[in-house]
């Protein structure tokens, strides 16, 4: 099965969040971790009042967790973010790596060390970039 890298947007309940915010988070993180999730980052978004009432919730935490996960448990996920009464609503977005490795590098504050086999273009290009200088320095020497 083929993995993916998605994005995770939770529109928390904010009384829920405000009285308990360590069992609200675990909440999500174990939805996602007992459908097979890697998290990467996780942190609180924003918090404010909502355009319009969304099940009697005035207010709601957006919640923000980057995680890995194969596509065939998406489902599992839904369906238990529907099932939890701390989850207002929730967003999943499947990125490409590019895009993956910017958002993570932003919650984050240091880059993703991503493995030589990951085919990735930041790997390449890093492994381009070491090869030439080996070459370099033999020529010099």
């Amino acid at each position: 099965m083929a993995e993916y890298l998605y994005e995770g947007m939770f529109l928390l309940d904010s009384a829920q969040f405000a009285a308990d915010p360590e069992a609200t988070v675990q909440q999500v993180l174990n939805i996602l971790e007992n459908a097979g999730a890697q998290i990467d980052a996780h942190r609180p978004w924003q918090d404010g009042r909502l355009a319009y009432e969304i099940d009697g919730h005035k207010k709601g935490l957006h919640y923000l967790v980057l995680f890995r996960m194969d596509g065939s448990h998406m489902a599992a996920v839904n369906r238990q973010c529907r099932l939890s009464d701390g989850i207002i609503r929730s967003l999943m977005l499947k990125h490409p790596r590019v895009l993956y490795d910017a958002i993570f590098e932003t919650l984050s504050g240091h880059e993703i060390q991503g493995s030589e086999d990951d085919g990735s273009p930041a790997s390449e290009e890093t492994e381009t970039a070491e090869s030439t200088e080996k070459e370099e320095a033999e020529v010099a020497s």
